[in-house]
């Protein structure tokens, strides 16, 4: 009888444990492309886990604005954050988040790509694993480039691309020579414009964290940009971001796009690109000052500190961002859509070596320096943003007066003297100056 009891017991335990272990984990998300083809393969990791999964999908400015609210006040809203460069290593520092440091054997972490691991950790700790990594360059239009009787170089000039954009120009057909990220927001708009600014020479803020935006590296690079885009962009540029300029791309209505390197897949698609046949690549532009204009990212998964589902979580980030994804992507929609920028086997795969856009995907990555981004020096370490806690909220203020000048409400001089104001008044009110 005891024996019985205990066998029922034991029994009893392995039903709780298992009932335990089937957790539903909720997760943040950006409405990228990749984002949105890893939601449609969850039940990959359900069959295999038996977790189920319950999607927050975002708009980049409203994930960021989410995400940031739900760490900061503990929340407890999700499981599993996408987060950024940027985000990582302030919060892993604050102890805001899981270190990740405990993953299995099976994954590899030593497989990661050094840029992208450095970028996702604090004091050598990783706190996120990367879901893709990128850099920005410039994809093109090759017929139109020929038929505006041009060749692009590997690594133009900006003076080039605005060249080749008012020739590819032609509004009666609503082909936009160029198309670039206007829309408000650090990580929209504001990241263009600051890759862009360090090959112009420009920074945020010299070594004694002064803003710099009354250098004439910053008006340079604005009256640049706006007379581009007035000349050869498409009309109301100031509010397209990544998935407009996208859309527009794949419509045909763009001679050159310059933007996350994670973009290709989606315009040589010809699923979704008209235009999937005739698109180049290129390393975004510089100005001959040693500094080119692409910028560093990953879209990284991570944990909150605090979650009930820690094991659950890490379970699915090693499902999501691993090779056995990137094998699974691949069977099901081919290597060009798998996703890139996050490990050295990628890069070494004899089927991915092929695809168009793979070497100068890794190019961009591997030229793009967040510890010397500008042409003089600078205190901050970041490419298309300065690693402190207080540059998301001065640059989505910057970014708003720059679009408003984008969109005609205000002058250049005029947005950059508000940028300089603001920014200076924020950096004391934090105590840097």
């Amino acid at each position: 009888m005891n024996f019985i009891k205990t066998v029922l017991g034991a029994s009893a335990v392995s039903l709780l444990s298992t009932t335990v272990l089937a957790e539903s984990l909720t997760i943040a998300t950006v409405n990228n492309g990749d984002m949105i083809r890893m939601q449609k393969l969850t039940d990959d990791f359900t069959e295999k886990t038996g977790h189920t999964v319950e999607w927050v999908t975002l708009e980049e400015n409203v994930l960021r604005q989410r995400v940031t609210t739900d760490i900061t006040t503990k929340g407890g809203a999700f499981d599993i954050m996408t987060i950024g460069m940027y985000e990582t290593p302030i919060w892993g520092k604050n102890g805001w988040l899981v270190s990740l440091d405990d993953l299995s054997d099976d994954y590899n972490v030593d497989d990661i790509l050094p840029a992208m691991r450095g970028g996702l950790s604090y004091n050598g700790t990783l706190y996120a694993a990367p879901f893709y990594g990128e850099s920005s360059m410039i994809m093109y239009r090759e017929d139109l480039m020929k038929k505006a009787g041009l060749e692009m170089p590997s690594a133009p000039s900006w003076s080039f691309i605005a060249k080749a954009a008012r020739a590819m120009t032609d509004r009666d057909e609503e082909v936009n020579g160029i198309c670039l990220r206007g829309k408000a927001g650090w990580g929209e708009g504001g990241a263009f414009i600051t890759a862009m600014s360090n090959s112009f020479g420009a920074r945020w803020f010299d070594e004694d964290w002064n803003a710099q935006f009354d250098t004439r590296e910053w008006s340079d690079t604005l009256n640049f940009f706006v007379n581009m885009m007035s000349d050869a962009g498409p009309p109301g540029y100031a509010t397209n971001g990544f998935n407009e300029n996208l859309s527009l791309f794949q419509q045909g209505k763009c001679g050159m796009w310059i933007d996350a390197t994670v973009a290709a897949s989606f315009v040589t698609n010809p699923d979704d690109s008209t235009v999937a046949d005739k698109v180049g690549f290129a390393l975004a532009p510089d100005n001959g000052m040693g500094v080119r204009s692409n910028w560093l990212w990953a879209w990284a998964l991570a944990i909150p500190a605090g979650t009930q589902k820690e094991a659950a979580a890490k379970e699915f980030i090693e499902w999501a961002t691993s090779n056995s994804y990137i094998d699974l992507v691949a069977g099901k929609e081919g290597w060009a859509n798998v996703p890139p920028g996050a490990r050295t086997s990628l890069y070494e795969n004899p089927n991915y070596k092929d695809i168009p856009f793979a070497k100068m995907t890794l190019e961009s990555i591997l030229s793009a320096d967040p510890n010397n981004s500008t042409v003089d020096p600078s205190p901050y370490v970041g490419v298309q943003f300065a690693a402190i806690p207080e540059f998301a909220g001065i640059a989505t203020e910057v970014s708003q007066e720059f679009s408003a000048a984008y969109a005609g409400q205000q002058t250049v001089a005029e947005a950059l003297a508000k940028a300089q104001a603001l920014t200076n008044d924020e950096m004391e009110a934090a105590g840097y100056r």
